[in-house]
């Protein structure tokens, strides 16, 4: 899959409008009630992760979840970053 434009990323960023680029990686970090929350939260984007075969880089810090996305074959951002930001927006 190869990696997409800027005009291609700043489409896709419409679509997921609490996500950012930062650093060439898309980038949230999902606020959730409690730390047993969170650990559910990472646990379904495990799960949407595992079936897509594209793994987030995942910081946890109590309560609150960062996730960083990049196709690091591709050498950038591909719908698949778009893809699994989006299916973790549904998660939480």
């Amino acid at each position: 899959m190869p990696a997409l434009s800027a005009a291609e990323v700043a489409s896709h960023l419409t679509k997921v409008p609490a996500w950012q680029v930062v650093n060439g990686e898309l980038v949230r970090t999902f606020q959730c009630e409690d730390f047993r929350a969170a650990m559910r939260f990472v646990n379904q984007v495990a799960d949407l992760a595992e079936e897509a075969a594209h793994h987030p880089d995942i910081d946890i810090r109590y309560n609150r979840v960062r996730l960083a996305l990049v196709t690091h074959d591709a050498g950038g951002l591909t719908a698949k970053d778009f893809d699994l930001a989006a299916g973790a927006d549904k998660r939480l």
